[in-house]
């Protein structure tokens, strides 16, 4: 999740309360620290890795009582933080001691799956949350349909019928957050462009689709769909997530009829958390700890 930049009090409130029960991580900074500006582009890289954590931004000069709050003292300070519980706190630029812990949390995160089961920390394969009864694919072969691509069997496949043109809709138990996808098919019948577009009234039709705006396109390349590659997708937009629809364009060759064997659906559940439930720590009511 791209790295929020707070400018004031208020906004770290917000961007705090907006957090729910996800793992937070703040970087109390100050723009004269020069160890601040050394660990800066590590905290920006590994926002991108872990893309279910919450990082924060926090310049000291600017929120004055933020950091009395957490008493913050020496900068840079990172506190590690869920539920309104510091978990962890590192003072100085220690790029290795950053990522080991956030590894460790991350994957601890609740709710997901580990990080080993799709090889994105704090993230899992949706699957299991899918609604297979409202599953459905437009122009798909009646003796290679779409539930075939979310079973575990090497010889089961989704096949397009009359063209290459497909239309998957699906449905999620509960609403989730998308990170990216894992997609394998055959070198010159796997899908390249797919439209992504999420929670739509009702199913789509191939007009609609051609014609919408899409959440988000990819162009896969030959290597994108080998199984193994992980397919991200605009994090940011993907973050509360009832139903999807895929829309496949075309495939890698140019083919007549377009075949996907696996598709994984990497991402994780949304956590429902009333923020009346948390219990004050301490301080003031309305501040954070």
């Amino acid at each position: 999740m791209p790295v929020q930049h707070v400018e004031d009090d208020a906004a770290f409130q917000r961007a705090f309360n907006d957090a729910g029960s996800s793992l937070i991580v703040i970087d109390f900074f100050a723009t004269w620290c020069g160890p601040c500006r050394t660990i800066a582009p590590v905290f920006e890289q590994l926002s991108n890795e872990f893309g279910d954590v919450v990082f924060l931004k926090v310049d000291v000069d600017k929120c004055e009582n933020t950091q009395q709050t957490y008493g913050v003292r020496a900068m840079p300070t990172f506190l590690f933080i869920r539920n309104r519980q510091t978990l962890h706190t590192i003072q100085g630029a220690n790029a290795g001691e950053l990522r080991q812990k956030l590894q460790e949390l991350a994957s601890d995160s609740g709710g997901a799956g580990s990080s080993t089961d799709v090889g994105v920390p704090g993230m899992s394969d949706l699957t299991p949350n899918i609604t297979m009864s409202q599953l459905t694919c437009l122009n798909e072969s009646d003796n290679h349909p779409v539930k075939n691509i979310f079973e575990k069997n090497d010889d089961l496949y989704l096949e397009s019928d009359c063209d290459e043109e497909l239309l998957i809709s699906l449905e999620f138990d509960q609403k989730v957050k998308l990170h990216s996808l894992k997609i394998k098919g055959p070198p010159s019948f796997a899908p390249k462009t797919l439209r992504m577009y999420i929670n739509q009234p009702h199913n789509m039709d191939f007009d609609s689709a051609r014609d919408g705006n899409p959440v988000q396109e990819l162009v896969l390349t030959k290597d994108d769909v080998s199984g193994e590659a992980v397919v991200n997708l605009k994090f940011v937009k993907f973050q509360s997530v009832d139903n999807l629809t895929i829309f496949v364009a075309d495939n890698q060759g140019g083919e007549e009829l377009t075949r996907i064997e696996n598709l994984v659906i990497i991402g994780r559940t949304v956590a429902t958390t009333k923020m009346s439930d948390f219990k004050r720590v301490a301080g003031k009511e309305g501040e954070s700890h």
